[in-house]
């Protein structure tokens, strides 16, 4: 479990992070959804270690990631949005450092190659951008990892990579992994993230699964407008819309509205979603 109580953060005078507490639980795929520099990428850091709090504590498992014990490091996995072209091929790679990881399968990381249609012997820095993405997600996958923190991974990706990804992360990750996946994508991942977690400045606006959120607020497909509806978006076929769920209908959770209505609803929705 992954424990974060009244966090705060700073680049120098700036202030990215305030006053953020949440619980991660073990066996979820967490959507980390929020407007530009509310400071996904610096949570994601200090979620694995790479950055010390200004304030407040992170626990992982009982432990602070700061302190850098090879016990957690080996049990964790960064991805960022960014990642490096080594100079080295594929499977050398793989091979070199997935040592690092006890849980570590260079068969697996073979099969996830295979499946992105990457060739393990070619070097990782003669790689176009997306067949990089591809091979350090193979790597990141096959580590065996307990806590994953991912920055964009879809970022770089085709339309089909991006399907082969989806069914990757499902297929090759534990049943009692933690992982978190910032992403401005939202669509690219609405069919494996749940819960989401919605970020601000100074809050976390909500941190609920996707059945707590239809339990509280319905997903209209129709054509007809509803008189109480929190978010409207034109559709070629009618509209998405959100309101209050007063009738304890079930509805899709539509990730991008329900985070639209976040922000033009802030206070509402968290409300809400604390009863």
């Amino acid at each position: 479990m992954i424990q974060v109580h009244d966090l705060g953060f700073s680049y120098g005078p700036k202030e990215v992070l305030s006053h953020i507490s949440m619980q991660i639980e073990p066996g979820n795929i967490y959507g980390l959804l929020g407007e530009n520099g509310v400071g996904k990428t610096t949570l994601l850091t200090l979620l694995c270690g790479l950055k010390k709090p200004l304030k407040g504590s992170i626990e992982v498992d009982g432990r602070d990631p700061f302190d850098r014990e090879p016990s957690l490091l080996q049990e964790q996995f960064y991805l960022p949005d960014e990642v490096e072209a080594v100079n080295a091929k594929a499977l050398s790679f793989a091979k070199e450092n997935g040592v690092f990881w006890p849980n570590f399968s260079l068969e697996k990381f073979q099969a996830i190659l295979s499946e992105f249609e990457v060739d393990p012997e070619q070097k990782m820095d003669t790689m176009s951008a997306g067949q990089l993405k591809k091979t350090w997600i193979a790597f990141a996958l096959s580590c065996g990892a307990r806590h994953y923190y991912m920055d964009e991974p879809t970022n770089g990706l085709d339309i089909p990579s991006k399907a082969q990804f989806r069914k990757a992360l499902t297929r090759y990750t534990s049943e009692d992994a933690a992982i978190v996946i910032s992403t401005h994508q939202v669509r690219d991942l609405e069919n494996v993230i749940d819960p989401v977690i919605i970020l601000d400045k100074r809050d976390v606006l909500v941190n609920a699964s996707l059945e707590k959120i239809a339990e509280k607020f319905f997903f209209d497909y129709g054509t007809e407008i509803h008189p109480g509806a929190l978010y409207l978006e034109q559709t070629p076929g009618g509209c998405i819309q959100v309101y209050p769920n007063t009738t304890g209908e079930e509805s899709k959770v539509h990730i991008e509205a329900f985070f639209n209505t976040v922000h033009a609803h802030k206070d509402l929705v968290k409300s809400m979603l604390n009863q």
